[in-house]
C-alpha cells in the first residue's frame, strides 16, 4: 500500500511491482536493500536514524557490493510510519 501511496504505482498494482521484481537491486525501484526494519529486529525509536543510514551508505556507495543499488539518479527516499499510523515522515536524500 505504501508504494501506491507514495505514487510508485497505480492503486491496487503494488502487488505487481513486487512480483516483477521491481522492487529488487536491480529494478526500477530498488526498495529496502538492507533488508528493512525488520531484519534489524525493529529497532523503536531508531527507525528514521536506521533509514538515514542506510541511504546514506547507499548514495556513498559503501555499502557491499551485493546489495549496491545502481546509482543513476542518486537520489535516496525514506517513508516512515509511526504509532498508529498518526505519525508519517517522507525524506528525501539527494546527492
Amino acid at each position: 500500500m505504501a508504494y501506491e501511496d507514495i505514487g510508485f504505482c497505480m492503486k491496487g498494482d503494488g502487488a505487481k511491482l513486487i512480483q516483477d521484481g521491481q522492487t529488487e537491486i536491480g529494478g526500477k525501484i530498488p526498495i529496502n536493500l538492507d533488508g528493512g526494519l525488520k531484519a534489524k529486529g525493529h529497532p523503536i525509536g531508531a527507525t528514521g536514524v536506521s533509514m538515514m543510514y542506510e541511504l546514506t551508505k547507499q548514495l556513498r556507495e559503501e555499502v557491499e557490493k551485493t546489495r549496491q543499488a545502481p546509482l543513476n539518479k542518486y537520489i535516496a527516499l525514506a517513508h516512515n510510519v509511526g504509532g498508529t499510523g498518526h505519525y508519517c515522515f517522507v525524506t528525501i536524500l539527494r546527492r
